[in-house]
């Protein structure tokens, strides 16, 4: 039987990702997946994972905002008390337009509207810390004021580094507001936040739910060697960072096959088992099946101890997210 770390009693769940939904840049979407998506998110909610991620930005060009409304069209076709059951997130951008402690007030109506009312916490796409410091001070007392006055129920952030996310915390416990959750890029090929110092560390100090996105790299880690790169930027990702990756391959074969589960499994797992919920991004019935069956196990000490050691020895790592503060 699987244990948890010594120091996560109760390892987090598994969310979902809508990142793809709406965007043909990097994941090819068009409208005609629409039925395949709510397809897939029905079948995510059957399986209990209740915990969906979106964003205001989501959305290539014109569908700007598809993945809102697309699970906000999705949320509301359920029964009541199915769509009570489940935590919606999204993440307001801090356009440079967007200023003042009122600058996010239109963002979130139209966030809201989109998710047609079903929007539990609101989040901070990114810092402003690195370019316009001067911005993001009253835009984050603005998301406060947003669940002091009841509009929202809860506040996370996302993109922010371990220093940036004790001054956060700070600032808003000063006015009495909780932060929730902190995203990040966490990943066998990201694994700084859990590095000594890190991001995981101030999380397990603070109380402060860890979040993971892009916990399988985009897909890689859910790939096997055999297959072709995808076309276009994730392609050349995918050529970059391969080649190093058969020593870890090999070891999350082995993990995976004793639970007779796909390779994505384990990374998903290793997330968990340093205290962070992965949120993959699911575009199939088939992927919220794998992923639901993932969050059934978890990995023993030593193997995640394993993973630590041949992540932590890769010279290529996934490129950082150039609007995360440190």
């Amino acid at each position: 039987m699987a244990h948890s770390s010594p120091s996560l009693p109760v390892a987090p769940g598994i969310g979902v990702g809508t990142w793809a939904w709406g965007n043909q840049l990097l994941w090819g979407y068009d409208p005609s997946q629409d039925a395949i998506l709510q397809a897939t998110f029905q079948r995510a909610v059957e399986l209990g994972l209740h915990w969906f991620d979106t964003a205001d930005s989501y959305g290539t060009g014109r569908l700007n905002g598809r993945s809102e409304q697309l699970l906000g069209r999705f949320c509301a076709a359920l029964p009541p008390q199915q769509s009570e059951r489940l935590l919606v997130a999204t993440k307001l951008a801090p356009f440079p337009w967007r200023l003042g402690r009122g600058g996010f007030r239109r963002a979130f109506a139209a966030s809201r509207r989109r998710l047609q009312g079903k929007l539990d916490r609101v989040q901070l796409h990114w810092s402003t810390a690195r370019y316009a410091p001067w911005q993001e001070g009253p835009l984050l007392e603005g998301l406060a004021d947003l669940v002091t006055q009841a509009e929202v129920a809860e506040l996370g952030v996302s993109n922010v580094g371990p220093r940036r996310l004790r001054q956060m915390h700070r600032r808003l416990a000063a006015r009495g507001v909780r932060l929730a959750s902190v995203q990040v890029q966490l990943s066998l090929l990201s694994p700084a936040p859990i590095e000594p110092g890190g991001v995981a560390e101030v999380c397990r100090e603070l109380g402060i739910e860890l979040i993971a996105y892009s916990p399988l790299a985009l897909g890689l880690l859910a790939a096997s060697h055999e297959a072709p790169a995808p076309a276009g930027a994730r392609g050349a990702l995918f050529r970059r960072l391969a080649p190093q990756l058969a020593p870890l391959r090999e070891a999350m074969a082995v993990m995976a096959q004793r639970r007779a589960a796909p390779a994505a499994a384990v990374a998903l797992n290793w997330c968990r088992s340093h205290g962070a919920m992965p949120i993959p991004g699911l575009r199939s019935p088939a992927q919220a099946e794998a992923a639901a069956a993932a969050g059934r196990w978890l990995l023993e000490p030593a193997e995640r101890e394993l993973l630590d050691q041949l992540a932590g020895g890769l010279m290529r790592r996934m490129p950082a997210n150039p609007l995360a503060s440190d």
